[in-house]
């Protein structure tokens, strides 16, 4: 009798649903989301990776609703090697060369338009690429828009249909970034300390007209 207690609880136990991992917050997600100018190079993204990270594009707004924005998935086994010479990353840290030997990134969204850019197209972009980078942080990764880049090159290296207008980088992040409350007025750019990559952000109250 004991015997097939402990079998009908093995049996219960087994197939029992497994527990589904919470979702993180929006908060917890915004608090992670940081632009990443360091990657660890043992962690590979993949097309598929890249691809549920555009995927989110099927359902954000869109201005006017035009969806005119196209996006070029590259990863190392797809050429996105020859984006190493194409961008550069930490413009206000110009002697630190970053990103450092050995952190590039290997992975990037080079998102294009088919139309000429305006102010709906620049809106399409922004909400895109922050929605893509949330979903990058949820499924464990990180990345940065890099606006520095190399248009025509860029272009040209990968035949690309229509005009780039951003690149997100995504990757494993390899670096530590803290926000830090200023008021407005206060020096805004960012800065490196004993390893720490600190980023000033202006504090709630000083937001609000």
């Amino acid at each position: 009798m004991a015997d097939n207690y402990l079998e009908n609880k093995f049996e219960e136990l087994r197939n029992r649903p497994a527990a589904k991992k919470p979702t993180p917050s929006l908060s917890t997600l915004l608090r992670k989301n940081r632009s990443y100018r360091g990657y660890d190079q043992r962690c590979v993204v993949t097309q598929a990776q890249l691809r549920r990270i555009v995927e989110v594009c099927t359902r954000v707004p869109s201005g006017r609703n035009q969806q005119v924005l196209r996006f070029k998935l590259l990863t190392k086994d797809a050429g996105s090697d020859r984006m190493q010479s194409l961008y550069k990353l930490g413009g206000a840290l110009p002697e630190l060369h970053l990103p450092f030997p050995g952190t590039e990134p290997e992975a990037f969204i080079v998102i294009c338009s088919t139309v000429k850019p305006d102010k709906w197209v620049n809106m399409d972009v922004g909400i895109a690429a922050q929605s893509m980078l949330l979903k990058a942080t949820e499924i464990g990764l990180g990345g940065i828009c890099i606006g520095a880049f190399n248009k025509a090159a860029l272009t040209e290296a990968f035949a690309l249909p229509c005009e780039p207008v951003l690149v997100l980088a995504i990757g494993k992040p390899a670096e530590h970034i803290e926000p830090v409350p200023v008021h407005a007025g206060e020096p805004l750019k960012y800065y490196r300390q004993d390893g720490i990559h600190y980023v000033p952000k202006i504090v709630v109250d000083d937001l609000i007209l």
